[in-house]
């Protein structure tokens, strides 16, 4: 009997909190490039959003990400990559890149994504969203001329070159240092993405001998 409630006891610790199963395993709650990529933040952490306006998941994701960014030591530089996989997506990187361009990026971000996800703009209708932002106070001849700009053209043709170095499927996803990528999805939810990116934030400072 005794050996029964010992065993009966062990399985239901097993269960409730196994030590083993909540500590992230690379490959399975997060990945690790074979190829780390190049970063751009010398001597920095940099984490990297890959989003795309049209998604409800990345949207859905900005409240509690801007909250764990603004708690990051200043040694993390945090950035955006429009995710580009087709034409529909291009449209979102090429009115990114446009608006940062402008100056108008900072303040649009947010009523942007509002717009989008709110009042039904759609994310792959260029005209629709230029109407839009007329309507937000943007210079649309620095627009239009931006939108078209070699600068605007590089950095969508980048955006997309990172999408593939990334190995994406799909997004949200967060890199770290250029060499981990964690998603909700793989890490197992929201709070457990943002656990791990934690251990690798910290990992990163390690490596760059931060304390």
């Amino acid at each position: 009997m005794m050996k029964r409630l010992v065993a009966v006891l062990a399985a239901v610790a097993a269960f409730a909190s196994p030590a083993a199963a909540q500590t992230p395993q690379a490959g399975i709650d997060y990945t690790v490039l074979k190829e780390a990529q190049p970063t751009d933040s010398p001597g920095k952490v940099e984490v990297t959003e890959f989003f795309w306006f049209g998604c409800p998941h990345c949207y859905s994701l900005e409240p509690a990400l801007e909250r764990w960014v603004k708690k990051q030591p200043k040694d993390v530089e945090f950035k955006r990559v429009p995710a580009y996989f087709n034409r529909q997506w291009e449209v979102g990187a090429r009115v990114y890149y446009a608006l940062e361009a402008t100056g108008d990026l900072d303040r649009l971000f947010k009523p942007l994504f509002d717009a989008i996800h709110r009042e039904g703009l759609r994310s792959g209708d260029e005209k629709a969203i230029a109407e839009w932002l007329a309507k937000q106070g943007v210079d649309m001849q620095k627009y239009n001329a931006a939108l078209k700009s070699f600068g605007v053209d590089a950095k969508v043709r980048r955006a997309g070159q990172l999408t593939q170095a990334y190995k994406l499927d799909g997004v949200p996803a967060v890199a770290v240092q250029g060499k981990y990528v964690v998603s909700a999805s793989q890490a197992g939810g929201v709070d457990r993405m943002f656990d791990i990116l934690d251990l690798l934030v910290a990992q990163s400072r390690k490596d760059l001998g931060k304390k």
